[in-house]
């Protein structure tokens, strides 16, 4: 959750909350959010609503993403959080998550940018969306990312537009794939399987396919797995927002990262304080599925993202409200 103000052409973040309750958690093998896993989504929203009602906050919007897309219920579910929380949150579909994940990364998107792959890794599903930035002038390329969020295939604008090319919802996140291979013990086999399975599920999604595309090509990563493998590079002992978001990473030094957790191992992950825990098996999904994006499109200009749905929401609904300094984009 982010409670924010509008500041200038941006806003200022008043207060935040964020806790992993993996709700998606034995969805694969169910087809229904499990009752562990709804207390402890429920148990979170309250602190939202507590931080909600203290903020006074007067303008919001609350959604819920794939667990609640595909759980039988999911519905029922959501009924079950308004009755115990006061809290009414809505499902959004694929394309307007991606597109959410996309204009919060515009102010990391480089003016030199001709094609731009936007990769946000969450824990029911992966979205990609590949923009064509060639026919935007240098200087108005973030600004013309921004405006997507009146969709992805707006009307006619009088102002420089962002081509999307194609854009792909893959249902598998880092509790969905990890889930999917749950019963193979060895650590590094189930690793190779998870990342063959999801480059298996980019068929579909080949926007280019020829070399010349890499010139001015620039990978965007937004999700846990990103911001984790940024850490780990940088060696930091505690997490640094400041130093992780907008950092950029070629596809060697990522790889160097994921060589080291599966030498780790699991008991390894555990005792490494940027994963911890409860995250270790997720980091390895996460990896697996980056691992094969670098596999598709390798690149020297990944950008690392500490930014998600929550600001492309805010972005979204400040830009349409007009209350930005440069109004609505």
């Amino acid at each position: 959750m982010l409670i924010a103000q509008p500041k200038g052409s941006q806003f200022h973040v008043v207060d935040s909350f964020s806790k992993s309750v993996q709700l998606g958690h034995g969805l694969e093998r169910t087809g229904r959010l499990s009752r562990a896993s709804m207390g402890r989504t429920v148990a979170a929203l309250r602190v939202c609503q507590q931080k909600i009602r203290r903020h006074g906050v007067s303008r919001m919007r609350l959604v819920s993403t794939e667990a609640c897309r595909r759980a039988q219920n999911g519905r029922a579910f959501l009924k079950h959080v308004e009755r115990e929380t006061g809290l009414a949150l809505e499902v959004i579909q694929p394309e307007e998550e991606a597109r959410l994940a996309v204009i919060s990364c515009a102010p990391l998107v480089s003016t030199k940018t001709e094609q731009l792959l936007v990769v946000d890794i969450g824990g029911g599903s992966t979205e990609l969306v590949w923009i064509d930035l060639s026919s935007v002038p240098h200087r108005d390329r973030p600004r013309a990312i921004m405006r997507l969020h009146a969709g992805f295939h707006t009307a006619d604008s009088p102002f420089p537009t962002a081509k999307v090319v194609d854009w792909i919802s893959v249902p598998l996140g880092v509790a969905t794939l990890r889930d999917q291979f749950s019963d193979v013990e060895d650590d590094a086999a189930r690793y190779a399987l998870m990342s063959w399975f999801f480059e298996e599920n980019l068929a579909e999604f080949a926007p280019y396919k020829d070399e010349q595309t890499r010139e001015g090509f620039q990978i965007v990563g937004t999700s846990g797995t990103v911001t984790t493998v940024a850490a780990s590079h940088l060696g930091l002992k505690r997490y640094d927002r400041t130093k992780v978001d907008g950092l950029r990473m070629t596809s060697d030094q990522i790889e160097a990262v994921i060589r080291k957790y599966l030498e780790m191992g699991p008991a390894g992950r555990r005792r490494d304080p940027r994963i911890g825990q409860d995250r270790q098996a997720l980091i390895m999904s996460g990896a697996a599925i980056l691992q094969a994006l670098l596999r598709c499109w390798p690149t020297d200009r990944l950008s690392v993202a500490d930014r998600g749905l929550r600001e492309g929401l805010l972005y979204a609904q400040m830009s349409a409200d007009g209350v930005l300094e440069d109004g609505p984009f």
